[in-house]
C-alpha cells in the first residue's frame, strides 16, 4: 500500500484498487439517481446511499480520514464504498465497507480494509481501528479476520472486531 500525506484528497492505492475521497458532484449523483460513467451497474447500494446521504451532515467524512469510494485500478470502476466514522473516541476510530454484489468475491472488500485501516492507525490519536459485523455474515467476519482484525465482543446477533496499532 502506498498514500498521499493526509489530505482532502489523499488516493490510497493497494494492488488492485484506488481508495479516493467522494466528491460533492459523486455524492450528489447518488442522491439524485443519477448513473455516472464507471460505475458498476450495482453501484450504488443501499449502504452507498445512506454514506452519501450522511455525507452532506458530516463534511468532515470527506476530507482524509473519512469515506472513500473503492475503485478497481484496472479500467477505474466504482465498485463500493469504505470508510472511517470520524473523529475517534478514546483512541478508537470505526470502519465501515460494503462492496457491490457484481465484485464480491474477489477479495476487494479485504484489500481495502486492510489498506484503510493500516492508513487509519497513522492518524493522531488512533490506537485502534473497529468495526461490527452481524453474525449471520460469515462473508464480512472472514473480511475482517483476513484484514487483520480480532473478535473482542459479542453482543446479541453482532460481533465487534478490533485491530490494534502493531
Amino acid at each position: 500500500m502506498s498514500s498521499s500525506a493526509p489530505s482532502a484528497h489523499a488516493e490510497l492505492i493497494t494492488p488492485r484498487l484506488v481508495l479516493r475521497p467522494w466528491t460533492g458532484a459523486e455524492t450528489a449523483a447518488v442522491l439524485g439517481g443519477t448513473r455516472r460513467p464507471r460505475w458498476a451497474d450495482d453501484f450504488p447500494s443501499e449502504g452507498d446511499r445512506v454514506i452519501a446521504g450522511l455525507l452532506g451532515e458530516r463534511p468532515e467524512w470527506f476530507g482524509a480520514y473519512g469515506h472513500r469510494l473503492v475503485v478497481e485500478r484496472d479500467g477505474g470502476t466504482v465498485v463500493g464504498s469504505i470508510g472511517l466514522f470520524w473523529p475517534p473516541a478514546d483512541g478508537a476510530l470505526e470502519i465501515g465497507y460494503g462492496i457491490v454484489a457484481s465484485r464480491r468475491g474477489r477479495g476487494y472488500a479485504t484489500e481495502a480494509t486492510a489498506a484503510l485501516a493500516s492508513f487509519a492507525l497513522s492518524a493522531p490519536g488512533v490506537r485502534t481501528v473497529t468495526a461490527g459485523v452481524e453474525l449471520s455474515n460469515p462473508a464480512s467476519v472472514r473480511v475482517l479476520e483476513k484484514a487483520g482484525f480480532r473478535r473482542y465482543l459479542v453482543e446479541g446477533n453482532t460481533a465487534l472486531y478490533a485491530r490494534p496499532a502493531s
